[in-house]
């Protein structure tokens, strides 16, 4: 592409992004197709919900993968970024069911049909839209290889893996309690449901014996309606309160209903009386009670949580409205003892929020403790990693007491179960294909299952149904298994462990070998972003105001290792600075890389200028961290690496130093050098920097590859490529580092740092040149300040410099102390002596009253003994730094011969 002669003053986010993302795409640069010659590299996208808008947790999510994507291309891997959507099930329906409601329509009214086109129609008009905003962020997904959930290929895939899970025994179906939301009128997994504390009550009901009215047992519960399905009061065999009253029969008030006294070992004697209500149909632990005591559930509610069943002045109401009136009754009756405030756990809806109702029903379920057993020993052989490795154990735990996964739905929207039930004999035949027959007695008369399956099934596949499976695809074969998968640790368990387990049952392998768990994002204060609470930070309004890198480098820098982020809008102008430092550093370099054609490009390492050695080893050692940090996916670490490096030391430092060699014309051939090292250093940190900040960098490139060309400046043969994105990542080159020459510049940086102290710490305006006295007592120290003299002169702006062994200290003077090195600066000459020494005293006495409120709060027991260990701390160390700028403005005034008191 032809790029303009320069950079514009201003970096302008918007035009560049656009016109890059534009070229990206056009030159195909995302796409990957298998190549034998080449390693690939695989992620797959955790697809967004269709019904989904980018928030700060997609776009952490995604940066991350793009930032591994795009350094892996770099390395030379066949990098593959498997982009699509879920369809998601319940939250999807739920969306389209509600924009029928404005046109007056249900999905009842419609019918399944023609619901699902409506569906259809819905998703093909809006469900793409979250993955058009990734490529507001830079996403360099293979938007060729786009999958939806419930595309053809993928249907197929779910419906193969079905039958080969039931064929084998580890799917089946039965009537058991499952966890049931009454609005969205569907089964939901033990991992759909999000546990609160609820400030609830415990109610206290007289039992009364059937053959003696005047005795009781009492009973307590937390949830009295349900007492319309108990079939029998349980106690521990072993509860002495209880021994005598078992096998007598009671009668449950209201209904009237005779029921036994049973024992049983699950029942807790410390919660409430000792003796519990069994309600098979509408408790867990009841549901298996009854079971080994042969009882017969008694289902007292409808799917949408009204009221059914014998008692007939409650029938028809809302569950809460019925206990309402329930216990209006009960104490009418007499037969309340008490209620008591009690906290408990209840489960809730993960979509609506509706508090979920244990339920009797019929579902499908998979058999989860087999699949968890090999998901365990592929961990165990460290076939799977995860980064941070806390998380590991939240991974195994949650395989180790892991139960089976109610599978079906009842809803609309979704896989159909490939079930099809027999009207003449009842049998269910299970197949890939819509039968024409029933499997047993050949009639034609099928009804297929009306349930759907949970979205999370066919997530579950997702690794290799989009490689193509059940074939076995050329795509398959190269790229599964994928290589890291990026995702939030609040799908560890919906997602990660049940990939792992689909992933071993059905191809034999893990679907990958690395799993980085990522922090959540949190607003300022610390709390989950969310809608109810209006925090939320729109990406794409950050996108605009600050330019898609300063959001990344924003992003990444506040990774730290999974920890969460607390995030405030104020924080993308830490990215949006880097980007406009790194855009004037490019922009001044390539200044002065204009004229003095050079034909004479050979540069033997003597030529090089101690700078110009310096700079080199510096990034040869950030490539390497910044490389070791990826590995170890610090991507902060990584992006601190590369910010300290590009701001103070090539910033910083060597455009500083290389600036007279840069505006000299006498000496053509140091400003050739200067220049072509220049090139090299700048292009390798376009390169690094590539995969944090994809459209500034290639912007700076591009223009930069045009101006070394013209000018014949390039030193390797990594600018010839057609984009940076395809450039070869850098290489670290450790045998020329060149360890003494690291070690004096640290020195030299560390004297003129001792100088710009002085200046500042004595208000010297930083044009005011200055003499400066160095005293050493090592020859071999002077002789190599002496070699730096220039260096020392320029840097720190002196008219004069004297570099000798035990120098006396001249009277009026500044000084500071580097190792055993004093640094000298007479000051009679830049200021006013008296001036001076009121303004350093003002300065002491302002920190002395600083010092002495934090000593306050220190010496107060009742401070150090509550406020928190971080806060108390913090205030140590405003103390001990207080008490060091003390010490330096004594030491100052005693330079300025004024005895201080100490």
């Amino acid at each position: 592409m032809k790029m303009k002669d320069k950079l514009p003053t201003k970096y302008s986010p918007k035009e560049v992004e656009e016109k890059w993302y534009r070229f990206w795409e056009k030159g195909n640069f995302f796409h990957s197709v298998p190549d034998p010659d080449k390693e690939p590299f695989t992620i797959v996208i955790p697809p967004p919900n269709v019904t989904g808008v980018l928030h700060m947790g997609h776009a952490l999510n995604n940066i991350l993968q793009d930032i591994l994507i795009r350094w892996k291309r770099m390395q030379g891997y066949n990098s593959l970024w498997m982009p699509g959507t879920d369809h998601a099930g319940i939250a999807t329906q739920n969306v389209v069911e509600k924009e029928l409601m404005k046109k007056g329509l249900s999905r009842d009214k419609l019918g399944r049909e023609k619901f699902i086109e409506e569906v259809w129609k819905w998703k093909n008009e809006y469900g793409s839209e979250i993955l058009r905003q990734l490529r507001k962020l830079g996403c360099s997904c293979d938007w060729e290889r786009e999958r939806f959930t419930m595309d053809e290929g993928l249907s197929r895939a779910v419906r193969e893996a079905f039958v080969r899970l039931y064929e084998k025994g580890l799917i089946y179906r039965g009537k058991y309690i499952i966890n049931w939301c009454p609005r969205c009128i569907t089964a939901l997994s033990d991992d759909e449901v999000e546990h609160e504390d609820h400030e609830g009550h415990l109610w206290y009901i007289r039992y009364p014996f059937r053959d003696a009215p005047h005795l009781y047992v009492n009973i307590a519960t937390t949830r009295p309606e349900t007492m319309l399905g108990d079939v029998a009061v349980a106690v521990n065999p072993k509860d002495e309160r209880y021994k005598e009253m078992i096998g007598e029969i009671l009668i449950l008030p209201v209904v009237g209903r005779e029921i036994p006294i049973i024992a049983d070992e699950a029942v807790d004697p410390r919660f409430g009386t000792g003796a519990v209500k069994v309600t098979p149909a509408h408790d867990p632990n009841d549901f298996e009670i009854g079971k080994r005591h042969n009882l017969e559930p008694i289902l007292i509610m409808n799917e949408d949580g009204t009221i059914k069943g014998e008692a007939a002045s409650y029938l028809g109401m809302d569950r809460y409205e019925c206990r309402e009136a329930l216990v209006e009754e009960l104490k009418e009756e007499k037969h309340i003892v008490k209620v008591v405030p009690h906290t408990h756990s209840v489960g809730h809806c993960y979509r609506c929020r509706t508090v979920i109702e244990p339920y009797l029903s019929d579902q499908w379920f998979v058999k989860m403790k087999p699949l968890a057993e090999e998901a365990i020993k592929a961990h165990k052989k460290v076939d799977i990693t995860f980064y941070p490795e806390r998380w590991s154990k939240v991974y195994l735990s949650w395989l180790e007491n892991v139960r089976d996964w109610c599978i079906s739905r009842q809803i609309w929207w979704g896989h159909r179960i490939p079930a099809w039930h027999c009207k003449n004999c009842e049998e269910v035949t299970i197949s890939s294909q819509t039968p024409t027959e029933c499997s047993k007695c050949g009639n034609n008369a099928l009804i297929q299952d009306e349930d759907v399956l949970d979205t999370w099934f066919s997530s579950a596949l997702w690794p290799f149904s989009t490689m193509g499976w059940p074939d076995e695809t050329e795509e398959l074969k190269y790229y599964y298994p994928t290589s890291t998968l990026v995702t939030d640790r609040g799908i560890i368990y919906f997602w990660v462990a049940r990939m792992v387990m689909m992933g071993l049952e059905l191809k034999n392998e893990v679907p990958f070998s690395h799993v980085y768990i990522h922090g959540t994002i949190l607003d300022e204060i610390g709390r989950k972003m969310s809608k109810s609470l209006g925090n939320g930070i729109d990406p794409l309004l950050m996108i605009d105001q600050y330019g898609a890198d300063a959001v990344r480098t924003s992003m990444i820098m506040l990774t730290t290792e999974g920890q969460d982020i607390k995030l405030h809008e104020n924080r993308f102008e830490m990215g949006r600075n880097f980007i406009n430092k790194v855009w004037n550093a490019a922009r001044f370099a390539m200044m002065n890389l204009e004229g003095n054609k050079s034909t004479d490009t050979t540069i033997k390492e003597e030529d090089y200028l101690f700078e110009d050695v310096w700079i080199k080893n510096r990034l040869s050692l950030a490539i390497e961290t910044c490389t070791a940090s990826l590995e170890k996916y610090k991507f902060n670490e990584a992006i601190k690496t590369l910010y300290e490096f590009i701001w103070h030391e090539f910033c910083d430092w060597y455009l500083e130093i290389i600036k007279p060699r840069l505006y000299n014309s006498d000496n053509i051939r140091s400003k050739v050098i200067a220049q072509k090292v220049l090139t090299y250093v700048l292009d390798n940190i376009l390169r690094l920097l590539h995969p944090f900040a994809p459209f500034l960098t290639e912007e700076i490139w591009q223009h930069l590859k045009q101006l070394a060309v013209k000018n014949r400046l390039i030193l390797t043969d990594t600018m010839v490529s057609e984009s940076l994105m395809i450039c070869p990542w850098p290489k670290e080159d450790a045998a020329k580092i060149n360890k003494k020459v690291v070690k004096t510049m640290m020195l030299l940086q560390d004297l003129i740092r001792a100088v710009r102290n002085i200046r500042r710490n004595m208000n010297i305006l930083k044009k005011q040149k200055l003499k400066v006295l160095i005293s050493v007592r090592d020859k071999e120290v002077k002789r190599e300040l002496d070699e730096h003299h220039n260096f020392l002169t320029q840097m720190a702006n002196l008219d004069g410099l004297e570099v000798g062994i035990d120098l006396k200290k001249p009277e009026s003077s500044a000084s500071e102390v580097v190792n055993e090195i004093q640094v000298f600066v007479p000051l009679r000459e830049l200021i006013d002596v008296g001036v001076e020494k009121e303004r350093q005293l003002e300065r002491l006495n302002k920190i002395k009253s600083h010092l002495e409120t934090v000593r306050k709060k220190l010496f107060n027991e009742n401070f150090v003994k509550n406020a928190p260990e971080r806060v108390v701390n913090t205030e140590k160390d405003k103390e001990a730094e207080l008490l060091g700028q003390i010490i330096k403005i004594k030491g100052f005034l005693q330079d300025l011969n004024k005895n201080v008191p100490v």
